[in-house]
């Protein structure tokens, strides 16, 4: 039987953090969170359109627990202040999904002197991950969902000598790396917290193509590049509703079945149910994933503590 978002089991009780929850991929996975009965901080960098995602929300979800927590990915201050205003109010969190991200977008840099889509796709959720992991770490069953792309398949591991590609930047380079990355870091991560006994669970997950605002947003942010016009395009025509394309890390965020270091994606790689997927491209990988560590401390100079705190 394929699953579905009748699926979810009941979340009251449960606070979920997600990025990037004003549109797209994250606007569906905080609405069918909400609807069954989660607290759902929607961390998001526009705060108009986000008013706009809680009136959404709320239209069909007139009782949903929401609360909006300004974000910006691509400032390194914003991830940490977001971060401490989450702590603030919560004690224990339940689910963080990774969700946000930038595609195929011209060559740029962050605030802190990130290539962009690295920056914003990678080292942002980093840091939010690594703030927030006290929090998560007290929690029964919690689990962190990060979310990659079939693009990992073309990415190349991140250059300890050059993660911000100076003098090697395409978009799809870039966007290929970074979700990479995602892919080493949900995988890294979930190695590193069953070595600390943590019950804490990390897994992946990827929409397949999905026609949602991220598409219009590459072609924007590239400057109406061919290459990124053709991608909007065929997401339009052939690309899965973002109800369809949320349900991968949909289900690997709430299924009592799934487990840590799961992949999940539709089923015919980039159309279909949400289904386990086969984790790939071992070869290497601890090598990788150790080099993406390295790098990721080094320029946020946040490292993961896997130790839950005294007394929690």
């Amino acid at each position: 039987m394929s699953w579905t978002a009748t699926d979810i089991p009941a979340q009251h009780g449960r606070t979920a953090v997600v990025t990037g929850a004003n549109g797209g991929l994250g606007l569906v996975t905080a609405r069918n969170l909400a609807a069954k009965g989660a607290h759902v901080v929607m961390a998001v960098r526009n705060q108009k359109k986000a008013v706009g995602a809680v009136e959404e929300i709320r239209a069909t979800v007139p009782d949903a627990s929401l609360e909006l927590v300004a974000l910006d990915l691509s400032s390194q201050a914003s991830v940490k202040e977001a971060a401490g205003q989450i702590l603030a109010a919560h004690d224990s969190l339940d689910l963080l999904v990774n969700n946000a991200g930038v595609m195929g977008i011209a060559e740029s840099r962050t605030v802190d002197g990130f290539e962009m889509q690295f920056g914003v796709d990678h080292l942002g959720h980093w840091t939010l991950t690594a703030l927030l992991l006290p929090a998560l770490l007290r929690t029964p069953r919690s689990r962190i969902v990060t979310v990659t792309s079939t693009a990992h398949h073309m990415g190349r591991a991140v250059n300890v000598a050059n993660p911000h590609l100076k003098g090697r930047y395409g978009p799809w380079r870039a966007y290929g790396q970074a979700k990479l990355a995602n892919f080493h870091f949900g995988l890294g991560l979930h190695r590193e917290l069953q070595r600390a006994g943590a019950h804490t669970v990390s897994l992946i997950a990827h929409p397949g193509l999905s026609d949602t605002d991220l598409q219009t947003v590459s072609v924007e942010g590239s400057g109406g590049g061919a290459s990124q016009r053709f991608f909007h395009a065929l997401a339009r025509h052939t690309g899965m509703s973002a109800e369809d394309g949320a349900l991968p890390q949909l289900r690997a965020a709430t299924d009592p079945a799934a487990k840590g270091g799961e992949f999940y994606g539709p089923l015919f790689v980039n159309n279909g149910a949400p289904v386990r997927k086969p984790i790939l491209r071992r070869l290497g990988m601890d090598r990788a994933v150790a080099k993406l560590w390295e790098v990721s401390e080094r320029e946020t100079g946040v490292a993961l503590d896997l130790h839950t705190p005294a007394g929690a």
